[in-house]
């Protein structure tokens, strides 16, 4: 509908999560929360949260369960070779990029891929961008939130720095080591396969094609020659 409406006045719209080097990238923010189904009461929220911030043990389990599965997550929320255009720490004059890098949660810090923000009781997932199919990213969140309440997961203490400003590993806490989120399609797909969530979420028929579909569009990406190599190696060697 945008872009029939976009095409009656001249202009052009597009979902591409990059389209410029030098400029932000379109983010999809997935807010997710849960309710009681009998009293309508949101399960997120605790007033005698341990550290504070008003969070209940389930939401702090649910954003484990999702930082737990991330890199499979990835292949879902972020499904294309120029999602991960997006996902960098910086813009090239050196501007924070404020797209996650890295599977970690934070009060409100949005340098993290979830951010538990204080104006509403859901965990919002930065990392999701606008390319993903908003069905599928929803059942395979859901799920990884899901295993994190039913195993009672500890995502540790929240982040206050900027997580751009790590290095190789960063903080452990709680149950989990803190993960890089992949790199490349070709990262988040390997990640996708070997992750035990993603076939009890999805069905092998749909597992399987996506896989190829996804190794497809990488290799015919990776087997073109860019001009940035040109640039870089060609008088080089």
């Amino acid at each position: 509908m945008a872009k029939q409406i976009a095409k009656q006045i001249g202009l052009m719209v597009t979902f591409m999560p990059k389209p410029y080097t030098d400029a932000w990238g379109s983010g999809a923010h997935f807010n997710m929360s849960l309710t009681d189904a009998e009293s309508g009461h949101n399960l997120f929220r605790d007033s005698e949260d341990r550290r504070g911030r008003g969070w209940s043990k389930t939401a702090y389990s649910f954003a484990a369960g999702i930082m737990r599965h991330a890199p499979a997550l990835a292949a879902i929320c972020t499904p294309t070779v120029n999602s991960y255009k997006r996902l960098q720490p910086r813009l090239s004059d050196g501007t924070v990029s404020w797209a996650p890098t890295w599977a970690a949660y934070g009060d409100n810090n949005r340098s993290c891929m979830l951010r538990l923000p204080r104006n509403r009781p859901a965990i919002e997932n930065r990392a999701v961008d606008s390319a993903a199919n908003p069905y599928l990213a929803a059942a395979f969140l859901l799920a990884a939130g899901l295993e994190g309440v039913n195993e009672s997961l500890d995502p540790g203490e929240p982040i206050e720095d900027l997580t751009y400003d790590w290095t190789v590993a960063g903080p452990r806490g709680g149950d989990l080591q803190a993960t890089r989120l992949p790199r490349t399609l070709l990262e988040a797909i390997e990640a996708f396969d070997a992750d035990a969530l993603t076939r009890s979420v999805f069905p092998e028929e749909f597992v399987s094609a996506y896989l190829a579909m996804k190794l497809e569009e990488w290799e015919a990406y990776h087997s073109r020659v860019s001009e940035w190599e040109r640039e870089t190696y060609l008088t080089m060697f």
